[in-house]
């Protein structure tokens, strides 16, 4: 049996009535910041001054309904992210940024949520989650040092947890140079 993929007919774009019914049943299936929802509400509607009305305006509404909220989105995101994937506050950080939570939500809520956390606690829970053993040679330490720091810890604090692992000096001389600042992977 063959399928062949035929073109899919366009869809008609939508007025504001179907375009907030598309909006609640986007926001249904998954929570989602304002930046996304507009990103999915541009390819249902005809572009131009209209429908950049007719988003504002569908928007407003769902605002008033509670439906749309970054900060409670980042809320939600932050907790989940350090509770159940033990991820460091600069992952968080970059997710939330690349999600388009506003820089100052994100501040906000990473000061409330990770602010009395103990970096170093947190990446040894998330190497038990992940059940990253001590490593062996240079090979496995750098991936551990990877893991880490995409992770979203500091190489600080990768640095402090491998030198506890006892780890040969000319191994851990490496990591030395690691940028403080390096984007997360």
């Amino acid at each position: 049996m063959t399928f062949s993929a035929q073109p899919r007919k366009p869809r008609p774009p939508l007025d504001e009535a179907g375009l907030f019914d598309y909006a609640v049943r986007s926001l249904g299936r998954m929570m989602r910041t304002e930046a996304e929802l507009r990103r999915l509400m541009e390819k249902r509607i005809e572009p131009g001054p209209a429908a950049e009305a007719m988003m504002a305006r569908v928007t407003v509404r769902l605002k008033e309904y509670g439906y749309l909220n970054d900060t409670v989105f980042a809320e939600t995101y932050t907790r989940l992210r350090q509770e159940n994937e033990k991820f460091g506050q600069r992952r968080v950080r970059q997710s939330l940024s690349q999600k388009g939570v506003p820089q100052q939500i994100i501040g906000d809520v990473i000061e409330a949520r990770y602010g009395n956390t103990n970096e170093e606690t947190l990446a040894r829970e998330h190497l038990e989650r992940k059940r990253i053993k001590k490593p062996e040679n240079e090979k496995e330490t750098a991936r551990v040092m990877r893991r880490l720091i995409a992770a979203g810890f500091s190489p600080s604090t990768v640095y402090k947890i491998l030198r506890q692992w006892d780890l040969p000096e000319e191994t851990l001389a490496a990591l030395e140079s690691v940028d403080e600042d390096s984007p997360v992977e």
